[in-house]
Formats: C-alpha cells, structure tokens, sequence
C-alpha cells in the first residue's frame, strides 16, 4: 500500500530512531502494527509506503517486491524501513531481505529498524551502542505527535481504528433506507440529476454541512448512473479535497450496502487527493462490499499501487 506523503502544514525532521517511530504514525494516519513501513528519499515527489508484515519467511519476497516497485518507478535513491514486529527473527529476515533487493536496485538502505510498540531495535542487530534488550520508545509524547494535533492531523491507534471511521451508522441508514423507499416513479432524467448531484456536493463541501436523509437518498441512487457520479465527482478539486473527503465520509456510513460502491470509490478518490492513503484504501475496502471490481475503485487502486502524486492526476483518465 503506498501513497505520496500529504503537503505538510510544519516540515518535521528525523535525527533518532525515536523521531523516525514519531514520524511514521504521523505520514500514515495511524500507529502501524504487524507492518513494514517504508520511508523514501531522492526522488521527485517522496512517499511513503506500508504493506502487511509477511506471516511466513515464504512470503517475504512478495512484499519487499510491493515495496520495491514504485520505489524502482520513481527512482528512489534513498529508503528506510520500520518493521513493525514482536518477532525477531521474521523481523531480520524481511530486514536482510530489504536491504539486498533494495541494494541490488541501487537503492541505498539508510537504516531498517525493528519496533514492538515498546521498544525498538535495529533488525540485524547491526547499530552499535543498541541493547540486546532493545531500547524503550513513547510516540504519544513525542514532539511530532503535538504537532500533528496542531496542524489539524488525527493519528489513529491502529489501521483498525481508521477503518473503523467508515462503519456503517445503522440508525442513519435506516432512515435513509426509508427515505430510498419513498423515492416512488422513475428517477429525474440523467442530466437533471447530475446538476442536482453536482449542486449538492458544492453546497455541503463549501459549508461543511451535512446532506438531509431525503438528499442522500435520492444522490446514492442517482450515483448509479455513471453521468450523476461523474457530476458529483466534478467540483472535486486538491485545494478541497478535505472537505470532500468530511462529505463523503458522511454519505459512506448513511449507505446501504447494495448502494455503497460509487459514494465508498469517490471517498476514496477524495482521500488519495487530499494525501491519505490509508483511508483511501480503507475505503477501497467498503465498496469492495458492493462491487469488488468498480472501475474507478480500481483507478484509485493503481494510483495508490503505484504512489502516483495526487498533483499529476489527469481528469482525461475519467472514463
């Protein structure tokens, strides 16, 4: 899972180890667990990258090459890892295992480190001075922390607890299943709905508002008309991204699952543009309940696969 790192509000610097566990959370959204985590440096755009921590020695390679490609892509020259385990001996393997592909990419290895959620440790064992013991580690006091508060940023516990964001709000969802029912004759033409879909969106973006039962109701059905989706996607732009992503954050936990796909794909379209990518792909996860093969969840896919930069999205690419 990659993504570019977010236009920072304060640029934070790493020196120690314990900076780089700080910063992690902070570029992810959430305190990574059972992880490889991927910091970069040297190219154009830097972005950052997590994939699942192999559960077998077997399937190290498959994740260092997840890691490797769009690293190779953008022509990283600099890399660095946290491996985020209990497990020293898987977290040396997926060490040693970085460190000679990323080498043999040309990819200079700054450092690959080994974190419990306690303590910390060099993965081969490699940095002198580093206790056996490891050395014990706080990311809820450190500086970096209070300046994500600051600079607005929420920092999740854990992946969990951001996916956990997207849940469905049954009492909500009852209601605008109700409100769907009351939506009785043929749908409004294509284009009328598109413009009402398209003036929906502004107007709640712009106030920070929310949408009424009835309006969410009549927008999730018209959204299966690819003409209204791309109307609502329209007034999306990086400046508004955020107040995109509230928006349909919104829509997403009022939806019913028969209907989530298109709302759960723009949120996630939302997410990737205001540089948060591991609640784009969380939201990748709730239309795959609807749809596991949506067109545009599957762009919004490749982009993050591929940690494409948000600025170099081409609106000739919607289909």
């Amino acid at each position: 899972m990659t993504a570019p790192l977010p236009t920072p509000v304060t640029t934070l610097t790493a020196r120690t180890p314990e900076d780089v566990l700080a910063l992690v959370p902070v570029v992810l959204g959430f305190v990574p667990t059972d992880s490889v985590a991927m910091l970069t440096f040297g190219s154009r755009r830097p972005f950052h990258a997590r994939v699942d921590l192999p559960a077998t020695a077997d399937e190290v390679s498959e994740a260092v090459e997840a890691l490797l490609a769009p690293a190779r892509a953008h022509g990283v020259t600099r890399a660095l890892f946290v491996v985020y385990s209990g497990d020293h001996r898987l977290g040396a393997s997926v060490g040693r295992a970085l460190c000679w592909a990323f080498g043999s990419a040309g990819v200079l290895v700054i450092e690959v480190l080994r974190a419990d959620g306690g303590r910390w440790y060099t993965a081969d064992d490699s940095r002198p001075g580093v206790p056996t013991e490891g050395v014990p580690y706080d990311v809820s006091t450190h500086p970096f922390a209070a300046q994500a508060v600051v600079d607005g940023r929420v920092l999740h516990g854990s992946r969990e607890e951001l996916r956990h964001t997207l849940d469905p709000d049954p009492g909500r969802t009852g209601r605008v299943v109700a409100a769907l029912a009351g939506l009785t004759g043929d749908p409004s033409p294509p284009a009328a709905d598109a413009a009402w879909a398209r003036e929906l969106v502004v107007r709640h973006t712009r106030a920070g508002s929310v949408a009424g039962d009835e309006d969410v109701a009549r927008l999730v059905r018209g959204l299966l008309d690819v003409e209204v989706r791309d109307a609502a996607w329209s007034p999306l732009e990086r400046a508004t991204a955020h107040d995109h992503v509230a928006f349909w954050t919104d829509v997403v936990r009022r939806t019913p699952v028969p209907l989530l796909a298109a709302p759960a794909a723009l949120l996630a379209f939302a997410a990737w543009q205001s540089g948060h990518g591991a609640l784009a792909w969380c939201a990748l996860d709730r239309c795959a309940e609807a749809d596991e093969d949506y067109p545009l969840a599957r762009l919004v896919a490749q982009a993050l696969e591929r940690a494409i930069a948000p600025e170099e999205w081409d609106d000739r690419a919607c289909g």
